[in-house]
């Protein structure tokens, strides 16, 4: 049976209409951005065979374009869409981080972060510079590959910094193998960088650790 067939309370689109995003299952939400089904089969009936597939929403909306597109009922259009829709969604945090002092809402600097670098499979060193207000001016990514001594270069951070007219800075990288605990080398990068910025009067107010389901936070832990 279609969907629009079914009683209205029972309508992904209307229920989320009536009651709001929160109350529906992974499988209604994907229903909606995928609107249509295939072959007989309902748009959420396809959205629950995708999750099986994939393993769960999250995995489609990390998946390649390659394995996206290879899947019954997907394809490039699709495939684009997904990915604008994410950005949308990046760019919306940003937006808020933008308007708002970013160190007075840690949750909110993670959730950035996490959209930002969570999925990536290798290292990515990155970093927010704030005005004095703490608001974001700008998220910039520096380095790539394995965050060691030799990789993060403490000149480059502070011409970023400089150039940015940035009065703070928080610093962020993840981790691929989704541990989000600090390294003895994270701590020396920290601060080697500190150092470098509190000569041109830069506050370091933050160095996020991005793993597969948590955001570690010097400040947090008192490493700052």
């Amino acid at each position: 049976m279609a969907i629009k067939d079914w009683p209205a309370g029972e309508r992904p689109r209307e229920r989320l209409l009536a009651e709001g995003a929160a109350v529906l299952s992974d499988a209604e939400l994907l229903a909606i951005f995928l609107r249509t089904g295939s072959a007989g089969r309902s748009a959420v009936d396809l959205a629950r065979e995708l999750l099986d597939q994939f393993g769960s929403l999250r995995s489609i909306l990390e998946a390649s374009q390659e394995n996206f597109c290879a899947a019954v009922g997907l394809g490039p259009a699709t495939y684009a869409q997904l990915q604008a829709t994410l950005e949308m969604g990046r760019r919306h945090l940003s937006e808020v981080l933008v308007r708002e002092e970013a160190f007075t809402r840690p949750q909110l600097v993670k959730d950035y972060l996490q959209r930002q670098l969570r999925h990536r499979s290798h290292e990515v060193f990155a970093m927010l510079l704030l005005d004095a207000q703490h608001r974001l001016i700008k998220y910039c990514e520096l380095f790539n590959g394995t965050i060691d001594g030799a990789s993060v270069y403490p000149r480059e951070v502070v011409r970023q910094a400089l150039d940015a007219n940035a009065a703070a800075v928080i610093f962020a990288h993840n981790h691929p193998s989704g541990v989000a605990e600090p390294s003895q080398q994270d701590r020396h990068i920290t601060q080697r960088l500190q150092d470098a910025l509190g000569l041109v009067e830069i506050r370091v107010l933050d160095h996020m650790i991005v793993g597969e389901g948590a955001v570690t936070s010097f400040a947090e832990r008192g490493l700052i």
